[in-house]
């Protein structure tokens, strides 16, 4: 504290104001009338009045002793993500060290650490800000700012902070200094994505608009550069571009599923860190618009439930057919009255089937509607790929059974006509293998063991179904049973299709309620994506995901194995490494977690799967552009009145020296400085005559002796 004494003159009246007023007005009056009359001493009688009124008045040397309080300066050290770069933040900690033990008579130096604010990159500013709130204004000096430069929130004009009012309601301009974490202005070259889709439809190209730019002292636009573009765990393509100029990607889109794309452009020579020449983008491959037929034989219950499924599915192309009646049944109604169109059987089977993702055979009875060479198309769609699902009922195992015809070669079951038919109340029920396979896990309410078919409605269970097929053989997955544990629900995979084949034609019941009814409408959803190869619904999957610099990765498979499986991880630099997964039997699960603190596409493969991740980057604002430079601060630190220093290298930081001005500039070439701002608390207050009461008199009557003198004189 400094012990500091202000004077002043004040006044401590012997008589009441009026009192002085009227004596004082009595005085001009009787000196205005003496100059009427002529007399020549009236302006010394007037002086000898107002010398007796003003010791009448009684003036004092009033005193005031007073403590100085001491100012507080804000120091914020960036710690933020971007000053781990080189040695940023060593300089930064021991500069603001070597700062706050400088002893500054009347001046704290408070720390403030400012880290990362979620994704909204360094937030200085709003620190001071918050930082600043419980300093009194007058007792705040000023700020000091240890950082990169590379600050969000840098504001237009010098912040309210900065510009407190003072005591008399003046505003006045505190500085902020700002030291910068290097040696100079740095360069940097960054790659930002500027256009990417979220999804992109299977077999178009996806469009990607990508910018390079160089940035910092003698960089320039157009300068040639590469581009290495990876797909997934691909081979990298190289693609020529130049600096400040937008480049066009066009990247195909073979499959539907998630797309890890990382793109890399070469560095800049002497730039100070490669971090932000590379990006990742995710794209998901989705399939167009679902072509799907569905042909129903005689008209059913379950016809409407197809129709009210599919129609609901907005990216589903739905073309259906009813067989109203067999070739061979003349009635002899007319044709007009039977459809509005002829069944287009060759458009159908042999035109178009290969337009065609996915077809439903509902109740289907073959009696020469189809020739035997459309029914070969039909399998052969099957075998290049495409899904076929079948509802069977009697129809199955009648005269005109598919699985007579070439369409049984790709069926993954067959039922005896003669004791294939089995009519007896049943609840479906999942296999073990049903229990593990994406198509029925996690299927609601499906029934226990111990529940009898007997019970017409068990709550929470999946209602009866009264009618169901017995094979004598099957082949692929078995994810249900039905009446005697006999497979319901089989899935197989034929060359590069699929097959679904339900053996009731009576799943229609659970849209009706029947005994507390059952999902039906997401069994078959489930079940026709899976034929359309959604890859969520693959029975064999791995997946990585990466979370918090922590790899983690997850395979499910339906296949019982003697020891959990290991996968060999490939980290973007090529480390490979092999990891044991943890098994979980019970949902067919295992996982494994690994550290993963390279930037790029990490890749997982377990000999047959392979899957990508890569890191998200947790504040994309705070990494794009990674120079130490003073073009942020700089404006506001002119507008305050403050400097800007660099700080230089560790070993040889140039830290400038701390001090107080009473005004003038406020930093130099290596010195910094805060105004002295006079905040006080006042400790006591005194008071004496201003003159002696003698001298007063001696004024009085010498003005009154020089009266009588003019007077006297002719």
């Amino acid at each position: 504290m400094i012990n500091s004494l202000m004077q002043s003159i004040g006044f401590a009246p012997l008589l009441p104001l009026w009192v002085l007023a009227l004596l004082g007005i009595a005085g001009v009056f009787l000196c205005a009338w003496n100059l009427y009359n002529g007399a020549r001493g009236a302006l010394f009688r007037l002086a000898a009045i107002a010398s007796l009124l003003f010791w009448l008045a009684g003036p004092q040397h009033l005193r005031e002793s007073w403590h100085n309080l001491p100012q507080t300066a804000l120091m914020l050290v960036d710690q933020s993500p971007s000053m781990a770069i080189g040695q940023r933040a060593a300089i930064a900690r021991q500069a603001a060290d070597a700062l706050a033990h400088m002893q500054i008579d009347g001046l704290n130096v408070r720390t403030v650490t400012v880290r990362q604010n979620g994704h909204d990159g360094t937030r200085l500013f709003e620190a001071l800000d918050q930082a600043a709130a419980d300093i009194p204004p007058d007792q705040l000096a000023g700020a000091m700012m240890i950082t990169d430069g590379q600050v969000a929130d840098v504001p237009p004009t010098l912040p309210e902070r900065l510009r407190p009012r003072t005591a008399t309601g003046a505003q006045t301009t505190l500085p902020l200094h700002v030291l910068l974490s290097a040696k100079g202005e740095e360069t940097d070259r960054k790659l930002q994505i500027l256009e990417a889709p979220p999804y992109a439809i299977a077999g178009q190209p996806a469009h990607l608009r990508v910018l390079a730019e160089d940035s910092g002292p003698g960089t320039h636009t157009g300068t040639p550069a590469e581009l290495t573009l990876r797909v997934n765990g691909e081979e990298p393509v190289a693609i020529p571009v130049t600096t400040g100029t937008p480049q066009d990607i066009s990247i195909p889109v073979a499959r539907p599923g998630q797309m890890l794309i990382s793109l890399s452009i070469s560095p800049l020579a002497g730039e100070v860190s490669q971090l932000n020449n590379q990006s990742i983008t995710h794209i998901m491959g989705i399939r167009d618009r679902l072509r799907v037929l569905l042909i129903s034989g005689t008209p059913n219950q379950g016809e409407r439930i197809w129709r009210r499924l599919l129609k609901a599915d907005p990216a589903v192309d739905l073309i259906h057919f009813t067989i109203l009646r067999p070739p061979e049944k003349d009635d002899g109604t007319p044709l007009s009255d039977l459809a509005l169109i002829a069944f287009p059987v060759k458009e159908l089977f042999q035109d178009k089937i290969n337009q065609f993702d996915l077809i439903i055979l509902d109740g289907f009875e073959n009696r020469s509607i189809l020739p035997h060479t459309y029914l070969e198309n039909i399998a052969n769609f099957v075998r290049r790929g495409g899904g076929l699902l079948l509802t069977a009922g009697p129809e199955f195992v009648g005269p005109g059974s598919l699985q007579e015809t070439p369409v049984g070669d790709v069926l993954p079951a067959h039922v005896p006509p003669e004791t294939g038919m089995v009519e007896r109340q049943f609840r479906p029920r999942l296999t073990a293998q049903g229990r593990q396979h994406p198509v029925t896990a996690a299927l609601s309410g499906a029934p226990d063991a111990n529940v009898p078919d007997n019970i017409t409605t068990v709550t929470g269970a999946w209602g009866p179904w009264y009618r169901a097929l017995k094979p004598d053989s099957t082949h692929g997955e078995v994810l249900m049973n039905g009446p005697d544990a006999a497979p319901l629900l089989v899935l197989d995979r034929v060359d590069q299709g699929r097959v679904a084949l339900l053996l009731s034609d009576q799943i229609w019941l659970w849209s009706r309620g029947e005994g507390g009814g059952g999902p039906q409408a997401e069994l078959l959803r489930r079940i026709s994506h899976w034929l359309m190869k959604e890859p969520e619904l693959e029975e064999e999957q791995l997946t990585a995901s990466i979370t918090d610099n922590v790899l983690t990765i997850t395979r499910h498979s339906i296949s019982p194995e003697a020891t959990p499986p290991s996968v060999t991880v490939t980290a973007p630099s090529g480390t490979q490494t092999t990891v044991h997964l943890h098994a979980a039997p019970q949902d067919g699960t295992q996982t494994a977690t690994l550290p993963a603190n390279e930037s790029g596409i990490w890749q997982v493969s377990d000999g047959i799967h392979a899957a990508y991740a890569a890191p998200v980057q947790s504040d994309l604002r705070e990494m794009t552009d990674l120079r130490a430079t003073a073009s942020k601060l700089a404006t506001v630190a002119q507008q305050s009145g403050g400097g800007v220093f660099w700080l230089g290298a560790p070993g040889k930081l140039s830290i400038p020296t701390v001090r107080m001005a009473e005004s003038g500039t406020l930093h130099g070439t290596d010195w910094l400085a805060f105004p002295q701002r006079g905040a006080h608390i006042v400790t006591g207050k005194s008071a004496e005559p201003l003159l002696p009461t003698w001298s007063m008199m001696l004024l009085s009557l010498a003005f009154l002796f020089a009266g009588w003198w003019r007077e006297g004189r002719n």
